[in-house]
């Protein structure tokens, strides 16, 4: 990778895209080497923990280089794409980014160290060696000592005298042949040495282990080593596929699993005819100020949901482990739980408790398309209060849901359905739906949240209820 130390080169870092996040993926470079970029250009798209979000360059030039190919996990900070601010051929590639020239290798010494000749009047303090251990150091040190004060006699060096062999402790190898017997495990005291001044050579080790072998090999059987080769991991690749866990599944599967075991969780249930919310659905389709927005039972019931906090404010809360203190919001971020290709990611609605009901539709809309279109910010996935998941699209009745950590309840809309129900004092087909309410037992007491979960039935089977409650 070519390291950019020009002037007129800027690096564009990494950045934290979200409260918090540490990497990010490169899904896609809008940009190649040798293209013109204008400030505010988007040049690639990234992949949060949180959602995708699209890049903008912060200054004019030339790109010169892209540090990470797609698919790239890079963590905040680090730069991803190099600019040349000064400007250059727009069509010029990586390659004509001229490099700083290298400074010549032989003025760089390091310090204390000079090229000097054996037998030249070098003290011994003039040369910093790294300190060794034991004998070998002893021995080793010895023969340079005797090979210089030989050579300044004026003798050649195979008129040296061997030095006298201190008192061994532990066998003389080098460390790489210390480590060759450790790994085949073999006592260095029993090795005989064959290398000068009584050293330990790679040749004696493997020598050694020759001569015990096949005692050893006699001695344990051989069988028990068979099973062990299938235990390795392995899988069917021809009917198989992996799928590495990384952006907002990885983030996702996190939250769940510490939500689930931090909050104690508690769901109640509740099923409700909701014809009369069917028949005001369609009503409000044909009223001008709802047209052209997205009205559907999801709209109502949202709305719903807002009246009952309203009512019952103490469950829309939060709860704070580190201080030990129930926080209470005096305002609702409606979370809508939304299933895209990337994964389930929860965008919500700011202030929706202030929004009348065509704002909370246009808001529920825009909500939808940019989560399907994977455009979400992460700001929208932050803050949140409250949070509806509606599993009933999927065609399934109801479901016990998670908490989005740090709220204290999610509401799950199962499928409504044509069923056969009691309806002044007649069995009737009639719509029905099930509720179903979770929350966290640590701040929402079974009375608390049943009063909810009843509210919310209670609006949705005599929905002019909105207006009275509401």
């Amino acid at each position: 990778m070519t390291t950019m130390t020009e002037a007129s080169v800027r690096e564009f870092k990494m950045p934290d895209v979200g409260e918090g996040l540490t990497e990010a993926e490169i899904l896609k470079w809008y940009v190649q080497p040798g293209d013109t970029v204008t400030d505010g250009q988007v040049v690639c798209e990234v992949e949060t923990a949180k959602a995708a979000v699209e890049l903008p360059i912060p200054y004019d030039g030339v790109v010169r280089e892209l540090r990470f190919a797609e698919g790239t996990t890079v963590d905040v900070g680090t730069a991803i794409i190099a600019v040349d601010v000064a400007g250059g051929a727009p069509g010029e590639a990586p390659a004509a980014v001229p490099a700083p020239a290298p400074e010549p290798e032989p003025e760089k010494k390091p310090e204390g160290r000079q090229p000097v000749l054996v037998g030249y009047g070098v003290a011994a303090s003039s040369t910093k060696r790294r300190p060794r251990k034991g004998p070998d150091a002893t021995v080793a040190e010895a023969v340079v000592q005797a090979s210089i004060q030989t050579e300044l006699n004026g003798h050649g060096p195979t008129t040296a005298p061997a030095p006298a062999a201190p008192e061994q402790t532990r066998p003389l190898a080098k460390p790489p042949v210390r480590k060759l017997a450790k790994d085949l495990g073999v006592d260095l005291a029993t090795v005989t040495p064959s290398g000068p001044d009584g050293i330990i050579t790679r040749d004696d080790v493997h020598a050694a282990v020759a001569v015990p072998e096949p005692v050893v090999a006699a001695a344990v059987p051989a069988a028990p080593a068979a099973p062990i080769a299938p235990a390795t991991t392995s899988y069917d690749t021809a009917r198989e596929t992996r799928v590495p866990v990384k952006g907002v599944r990885k983030a996702t599967a996190a939250a769940m699993v510490g939500s689930a075991f931090t909050a104690p969780h508690v769901t109640e249930f509740v099923t409700v005819d909701v014809t009369r919310t069917m028949k005001l659905v369609e009503e409000l389709k044909q009223d001008k100020d709802l047209h052209g927005l997205r009205v559907n039972p999801l709209l109502l019931i949202a709305k719903a949901l807002l009246v009952a906090i309203k009512r019952n404010p103490d469950i829309n809360a939060s709860w704070d482990e580190a201080n030990q203190e129930i926080v209470l919001k005096h305002y609702v971020n409606l979370g809508i739980a939304a299933a895209t290709p990337r994964g389930l990611i929860v965008p919500n609605i700011k202030d929706a408790h202030a929004k009348t009901l065509p704002q909370l539709a246009e808001s529920l809309g825009e909500l939808v398309t940019t989560a399907r279109d994977g455009k979400t910010s992460p700001a929208a996935m932050q803050g949140g209060t409250v949070t509806i998941t509606n599993v009933g699209v999927f065609g399934i009745d109801t479901g016990t849901p998670i908490l989005n950590p740090g709220e204290a309840a999610i509401l799950a809309v199962g499928a409504i359905k044509l069923q056969p129900w009691v309806h002044k004092g007649k069995v009737k087909p009639r719509q029905v739906t099930t509720l179903a309410l979770s929350f966290d037992h640590r701040l929402v007491d079974g009375e608390l949240g049943s009063k909810v979960l009843a509210d919310i039935a209670s609006i949705l089977e005599q929905p002019k209820r909105l207006i009275t409650w509401g």
